[in-house]
């Protein structure tokens, strides 16, 4: 039966798995883009094209791609529609999605959180409509209760480095039913291309309250972003790498291209690599420093539709998958910093699959002082499939130690994509129930119970160290 209380778990031991071990563990959200002053204003949703498909300015691109697939018009998604008018296409979307995770994803939401069982479609949207805005109405469905519901511990919001992180900080004194934690993600810095560098250059100098005008005086910028990141609870880091190109620079070059940048001369793309060279490998002694870890998002082709680019902005669905060799250079860097001892934790995503057994391979051959210092990030992005995260589990358990994997993150802005972790430990479940099938692996409920325990979570819990000590 479409999505009952055993979906996904085809055997017997992947329903003991799942049912007896990994339902009832809590979550840590590693990873997300909820926004931090929503979480802290507490406010209830006004309707469901709000929690669901668009919110002011931002809103959930994976549904935004596939409303386009189905001859959605623009109005109706991130247009000035009426939200009925756009939930209906929403509906009129879903009678055309069987066999996309979004029709699997949009049915769990509506019974996890919303108890229907009915199918979304243009009949049954009207009185679904109804239904749950009643309920986002009532006190039970404000952002921080939807949080509480399904048991998260820790979300690590994603923060540029400029962010005062004053919500943030709000409520770690306020909440104490889970950690709301900041995430640096400097590439607005490390984008020394893009025509806004020089004035986001003005902005990190006047927060981090010194003169920027050299290589060093950047990295010491972002230092300073880091300690207060720091002081505040954060432990990890994130770089969006659409691409690696590894290129050694002198100080005197990377003064040089630095101050072309900020008098807004073009670079070349020799330069352009030089700088990002350097300031990663700054970045990572950093980060090897406070014991942080550092997750890199690779091989995302962004902002391809110029035109819609240009009328609707980042981060709206027009974005792909890239393949360029990035290998050469990843193991030029890592190499460079191993030789100084100085990498960081390490999570690798690549939103192309092709990439997963050379990067775990490489990263194994770094593989030292803790369990599993570097990892091969879940299934990203396009990669959000039963289908890859099958792939991704192959992977990592055929040339590293699957057991020590900090496991799924929503990767989201929604606050109702926490039902993607359930989605994650049921494939993750199915996955281990068919081993044991095939007599791979041994039919010890205890152990592999544990195994599931802790990538569902303790994992996370212990490598990531979100509840080491009390904030200074």
């Amino acid at each position: 039966m479409f999505l009952n209380d055993d979906f996904l778990l085809t055997t017997d031991t992947a329903k003991k798995l799942f049912h007896n071990y990994a339902e009832k563990m809590p979550i840590i959200d590693y990873h997300c883009h909820l926004n931090p002053v929503e979480i802290y204003e507490n406010k209830n949703f006004a309707n469901l094209t709000e929690a669901w498909l668009v919110s002011g300015t931002y809103g959930d691109h994976y549904k935004w791609r596939l409303e386009r697939a189905n001859g959605i018009p623009e109005r109706l998604i991130t247009g000035d529609a009426d939200p009925y008018e756009k939930f209906l296409a929403w509906a009129k979307t879903m009678e055309r999605s069987v066999g996309n995770p979004l029709y699997e994803w949009t049915h769990i939401e509506l019974r996890r959180f919303f108890g229907i069982t009915t199918l979304l479609n243009t009949t049954t949207a009207p009185e679904i409509w109804r239904k749950c805005n009643a309920m986002l109405a009532q006190p039970e469905f404000k952002r921080r209760e939807l949080i509480k519901r399904f048991n998260v511990r820790v979300v690590c919001t994603t923060d540029d480095p400029i962010d005062d992180l004053r919500y943030q900080i709000a409520l770690q004194k306020e909440e104490k039913a889970f950690k709301v934690l900041p995430a640096f993600r400097p590439d607005k810095i490390l984008n020394i291309q893009k025509k806004t560098y020089s004035g986001y250059v003005v902005k990190l100098a006047k927060v981090a309250d010194m003169p920027i005008k050299t290589f060093t005086d950047v990295v010491a910028a972002l230092q300073k972003r880091i300690d207060f990141f720091d002081k505040h609870g954060s432990k990890l880091a994130d770089h969006a790498l659409d691409t690696v190109s590894y290129e050694d620079a002198t100080a005197t070059e990377l003064d040089q291209i630095v101050a072309k940048a900020l008098a807004d001369e073009a670079l070349s793309d020799h330069e352009i690599a030089q700088y990002q060279t350097a300031l990663i490998k700054a970045l990572m002694r950093i980060y090897h420093a406070k014991d942080w870890t550092m997750q890199f998002h690779i091989h995302a082709f962004r902002d391809l539709n110029a035109g819609m680019f240009e009328k609707v902005g980042p981060d709206t669905g027009y974005d792909g998958m890239n393949d360029r060799p990035i290998m050469d250079s990843l193991a030029e860097l890592f190499e460079s910093m191993e030789k100084e001892d100085a990498i960081p934790r390490t999570i690798l995503y690549s939103l192309n699959s092709k990439d997963w057994l050379p990067l775990i391979t490489m990263m194994g051959c770094y593989q030292k002082d803790i369990r599993q210092k570097l990892q091969l990030g879940a299934g990203w992005w396009f990669n959000d499939t039963r289908t890859k995260m099958r792939e991704q589990l192959d992977d990592f358990a055929n040339e590293s130690c699957l057991p020590n994997f900090v496991g799924m993150l929503t990767d989201s802005r929604s606050f109702l994509s926490y039902p993607r972790h359930e989605y994650f430990r049921r494939v993750l479940c199915e996955w281990l129930g068919e081993m044991v099938e095939r007599g791979q692996v041994p039919d010890d409920e205890e152990m592999l119970g544990k195994m599931v325990e802790d990538i569902s979570y303790n994992n996370a819990h212990d490598w990531f160290h979100f509840f080491d000590d009390e904030f200074k």
